[in-house]
């Protein structure tokens, strides 16, 4: 098999992976407005950036792709920042470092502060891709059925459980995702459901997320399998890139990178202050 060639990590690329996770959020946001219409979930464009509210306090609402494909202005900053503000939620931009120098004025002129870093990982892929690791052959990998949301969103929350102070907004949050445009896959061992995995395609970029392994089920290799089909399936639909994000020095990001993953550079997620 030829070696792949990973691309530039320039900012054709970071374009490219920044519309498709700010597109994989629009999908979010419609489902869950679907879903929970009390929530008042939508989205705005303003110069190319995407702004969320997913409802106050979620991981959603926030912006991604600020200055990515154009210079922000501060009229266009006024617009995002009303739209979260008239929501009652912070203002927040997941920023990435090669992003228009509007974007950072802006941001230090009127009071922003930095609060989390994520790093953007990614790989060339193709239909023969292996990744060159042991797979259990007892887990089989399918995409959900779709009358089988609540099946996958309960099979994400038994992953999370244990952790009291997320498990409930995973729940809901799992829910949301089986019913957006995202692809749902789940992993079954001898025909019981034991591990989760989404995955949205923009282009020729495919985003993974959703990743989740009910306890009883760990160390079965269920994720590998979960991740070589997940990337397999991108390809057959004309991906030439896979991306995830992760905590920068987490668990998660070494074993991405086992698996062929290089960091695209790391962005940093911005708050308003004042």
């Amino acid at each position: 098999m030829e070696k792949q060639r990973y691309p530039f990590a320039d900012v054709e690329l970071a374009r490219r992976l920044e519309q498709t996770e700010a597109r994989a959020n629009v999908e979010f946001v419609e489902a869950r407005a679907k879903a929970f219409p009390e929530v008042g979930a939508t989205w705005i464009e303003v110069a190319g950036t995407y702004a969320m509210f997913d409802g106050v306090g979620s991981p959603v609402t926030q912006t991604f792709g600020l200055g990515m494909s154009r210079p922000i202005t501060k009229a266009g900053m006024n617009q995002i920042e009303e739209f979260f503000k008239s929501r009652g939620a912070e203002v927040l931009h997941e920023v990435c470092p090669l992003a228009d120098k509007s974007a950072f004025d802006l941001l230090n002129q009127r009071g922003y502060k930095p609060i989390e870093f994520s790093n953007v990982l990614y790989r060339p892929i193709s239909t023969d891709l292996r990744l060159h690791v042991p797979i259990n052959q007892d887990v089989k990998i399918r995409v959900i059925e779709k009358h089988e949301d609540e099946l996958w969103a309960r099979t994400a929350f038994e992953g999370w459980r244990e952790f009291a102070e997320v498990a409930d907004l995973v729940r809901e949050l799992g829910l949301v995702t089986a019913r957006s445009a995202a692809l749902s896959f789940l992993a079954e061992l001898r025909g019981d459901p034991i591990a989760t995995g989404a995955l949205t395609i923009s282009g020729n970029v495919a985003l993974l997320a959703g990743a989740s392994t009910i306890p009883a089920a760990r160390r079965q290799g269920a994720q590998l399998a979960l991740l070589e089909e997940r990337l397999r399936y991108a390809a057959t639909q004309g991906c030439t890139v896979a991306m995830m994000v992760t905590l920068p020095g987490s668990g998660s990001q070494r074993n991405a990178e086992r698996h062929g993953f290089r960091i695209a550079y790391t962005r940093t997620k911005w708050q308003l202050i004042s």
